[in-house]
């Protein structure tokens, strides 16, 4: 039993903290100003014995509620609670203490309070009115830093400078300790990863544990297997967004009362368990972790992983954290006040980036995300961040936002610094003629003057990139140029999490580079993983490298998540053209595959894939008429396999079942028994290049050279002569696409000039045997070699990493 007795509200506190709050929005120099100073005050802040409580609430004042109708709510469990236990029916004790109120701001202060840490969980929280029947409504905290039941529910208190005083890596931050904030500088390359699909376990504290064990194997100087080389040779980790995303639309919510009265309330409980490729947000609980990434329900998952990359034996590993703050999808209506929001667009919501306190919450929400221990940030689609100019009746890019999520400090430990910045922003974007019209440096120019590394995502590294079309490095040849000019502060690589997902929505029936594999599901892969552009990539251009761990798996990837209703079938019918990429009838046919879609009677691949060469007809020509399109489908002869009679409650059941099985068909833990070790390895040592040769990452010198190899004569071979700028020289030669080469000697297309001798061939693509190590050769799609001369690469000879 618990004893609720203890907790005391500290009024004198509370009023304090509102008396300061009116002092400031009084006397800030602007109202933006005063924002951010509030916004430090926001949320449950643990301080000593005490726990201070913030809230913006400005529809309060729209509604009109009296003060001594507003309350802060405190749940304890009865008798104790598992977060991690799937379903449970729980009886809080409810207090509510009194608040105090300045403007839109509402604050309230106790003692005597459960405070959660890894060990313990904490009392539960929410601000509540009374309306004039006397029934209580919930305000939600979106500045929380603990939401086991996900960003719909109250949130837990947390301390967190207790579990910021346990972190494992403050020697880390200590070293960079200094006068002024520290800034981080880029790495040399980048493992983009998605938390759910990359382990087994497929939450943040497995994917510690597998980073632990390469560690120490990489201490011991062991061998690395296939699945750890997949790991190995990057110097940074960017996780695909962590933070709480959408729910169920049609139900079951995670936290739904089942009764209350004055000193009680209780609520049917379910662990959240969405799927989702953590894209759909509702900018609510932007602080703290999506709860379906936590085995232990405890945000120190995501500083356990810091401190295990901070802290990895001879080349410590950056934590880069993507962050969403461009839009929030429709669900965030009912998470925040509508002063959050801009009006709709095609994602759900736009944001108000011109309200000065939704600007300064924003901003607080990044600080405190980022505060976990990240030493790199990626904002999602820069674009989209925008606001209504009247004047002109049009949007206009909001670049000085951009630029204070930029200045923003963060401290670790003590130690403030200034993470890493890379924006995604493609404008004129979705103008028609983006593809053309984007310079991919609107960022770049404006903040290169403050910040000299701050970087965007590259041409080739944007969504609709597709390697595996003929034609392909040719036509994007101009971009490759510009890449060289200006790639120094680009990302760079044709595989991320974009970049595969539309290579799987790709009519099959284009000019496809069958030379890529023998199969879609071969050619699909190798596009993604492909030796030739990896070599291009690492030992020639510019910029900062970033793979995607289900491309270099060659595992499946694509759009995934499990709660739309409304929108659900529409979207299968979009991915269903992934089924002839991703999946073939062995893939299908493992047990265990696809099994709610088997439990619906689609048995076999070829049940599924004629299933879905109707239904993507049937949404175009019904324009989305679920019961029309039911219909049609009850009519085709012969029948159908799948639910009898389709229903429009079959067709959401089935959409259900693809999305369910397709993110765990997804997981990297399939593919890695089928891994080639030689490609692997390969690419491994092609990073270990990278990262002992960082110059590499800066835009050619005048004295380099780079070319396509003329005649065509059918193939696109690509080659390339970098300059170290304290002596040395790296010569590549990448086959990307076309016919052989016939035989030739790769030496012989050094610049006129250069001398053919004293090369040392340091990389050679899977395909051309270790035998070989230098003179005449005939090169194919996707090989590729990287020779050196005065460059020391005795750490290719067998180091691992």
């Amino acid at each position: 039993m618990t004893d609720i007795s203890s907790i005391s509200s500290d009024c004198t506190k509370a009023h304090a903290r509102a008396a300061w709050c009116h002092d400031v929005l009084n006397s800030a120099p602007d109202r933006f100003d005063a924002g951010r100073q509030i916004a430090r005050r926001l949320g449950a802040l643990v301080e000593g014995g005490r726990v201070e409580f913030g809230f913006w609430t400005p529809e309060l004042l729209d509604w009109r509620i009296a003060d001594g109708d507003v309350f802060l709510e405190i749940l304890r469990p009865r008798d104790g609670i598992d977060l991690t236990a799937t379903a449970a029916d729980v009886c809080f004790d409810r207090t509510l203490l009194p608040v105090a109120r300045a403007e839109a701001f509402t604050f309230a202060a106790a003692s005597g309070l459960r405070l959660g840490d890894r060990e313990t969980v904490g009392d539960f929280y929410a601000l509540v009115w009374r309306d004039h029947d006397g029934a209580l409504h919930r305000i939600l905290d979106p500045l929380a830093a603990s939401l086991p039941y996900g960003a719909f529910a109250p949130a837990e208190i947390y301390d967190l400078p207790a579990m910021q005083a346990r972190r494992q890596d403050t020697g880390y931050f200590e070293q960079v300790r200094g006068d002024a904030p520290h800034k981080f500088a880029p790495p040399t390359s980048i493992l983009q990863v998605h938390v759910p699909t990359a382990t087994p376990g497929g939450t943040l504290a497995a994917l510690t544990r597998q980073f632990e064990r390469l560690g120490v194997r990489v201490a011991a100087g062991l061998p690395l297997e296939p699945d750890d080389e997949l790991f190995a040779g990057y110097d940074a980790v960017q996780l695909l967004p962590v933070e709480p995303t959408t729910v169920y639309e049609a139900g079951p919510d995670f936290w739904t009362h089942t009764g209350e009265d004055e000193g009680q309330v209780t609520a049917h409980l379910l662990r959240p368990d969405t799927t989702n490729w953590g894209y759909d947000i509702v900018i609510s609980g932007m602080a703290t972790v999506n709860p379906v990434l936590l085995e232990t329900a405890r945000p120190d998952e995501l500083v356990d992983l810091a401190a295990v990359l901070h802290n990895f034996p001879r080349h410590p590993k950056m934590l880069v954290l993507d962050v969403v703050f461009g839009h929030a999808d429709n669900q965030g209506l009912h998470a925040l006040n509508s002063h959050f929001f801009a009006g709709p667009n095609m994602y759900g919501q736009n944001l108000d980036y011109r309200n000065p306190f939704v600007r300064a919450i924003l901003l607080e929400l990044q600080r405190r995300k980022v505060d976990f221990g990240a030493d790199g940030v990626r904002i999602d689609g820069a674009q989209d961040f925008k606001w209504w100019d009247a004047s002109v009746q049009d949007m206009r890019h909001d670049d000085a936002y951009l630029q204070e999520m930029s200045d923003l400090v963060q401290n670790v430990g003590g130690v403030d610094y200034r993470p890493w910045f890379v924006f995604e922003d493609g404008r004129p974007w979705p103008q028609e003629d983006w593809e053309l019209s984007s310079d991919y440096r609107a960022v770049i120019k404006n903040q290169q003057g403050t910040d000299p590394d701050v970087f965007q995502w590259g041409p080739l590294t944007f969504a609709h990139n597709t390697p595996f079309i003929y034609t392909f490095w040719l036509s994007k040849y101009w971009r490759i140029k510009e890449i060289l000019e200006h790639g120094a502060n680009w990302i760079s690589g044709t595989a991320n999490h974009d970049t595969l997902r539309r290579g799987t929505q790709v009519s099959p029936k284009l000019n496809i580079n069958t030379r890529l594999g023998d199969t879609k599901m071969e050619i699909l892969d190798k596009a993604y993983d492909n030796p030739a552009v990896s070599i291009l990539t690492y030992a020639a251009l510019p910029g900062v490298p970033m793979d995607f761990l289900n491309a270099t798996a060659r595992a499946s990837w694509g759009f995934i998540r499990n709660q739309d209703d409304k929108y659900g079938v529409k979207v299968v019918s979009e991915e269903a053209i992934s089924l002839k990429w991703q999946v073939d009838e062995y893939a299908y046919s493992i047990p265990g595959a696809f099994r709610f879609l088997k439990e619906l009677g689609f048995e076999t691949r070829e049940d599924l894939a004629r299933f879905l060469e109707f239904l993507p007809a049937l949404v175009e020509v019904t324009d989305y008429d679920l019961h029309t399109i039911a219909t049609l489908l009850n009519a085709v002869e012969p029948k159908l396999a799948g639910p009898h009679p389709v229903t429009v409650g079959a067709l959401k059941q089935i959409a259900r079942a693809w999305m369910d099985d397709m993110h765990e068909y997804c997981n990297v833990s399939h593919s890695t028994s089928k891994l080639d070790p030689v490609q692997t390895n390969a690419m491994r040592r092609l990073r270990m290049f990278r990262l002992h040769n960082p110059w590499l990452r800066h835009n050619l010198r005048a004295d380099d050279h780079f070319r396509y190899v003329e005649p065509i004569d059918g193939r696109t071979v690509l080659v390339s002569l970098r300059n170290a700028p304290d002596g040395g020289e790296v010569f590549t030669i990448c086959h990307m696409e076309g016919g052989e080469t016939g035989e030739i000697d790769p030496l012989d297309l050094l610049p006129d000039g250069v001398s053919r001798n004293d090369w040392y061939l340091a990389i050679r693509s899977p395909g051309i045997g270790t035998d070989y190590l230098g003179g005449p050769i005939t090169l194919r799609d996707s090989m590729g070699l990287v020779f050196t001369r005065g460059l020391d690469v005795t750490h290719l000879a067998g180091e691992p990493h």
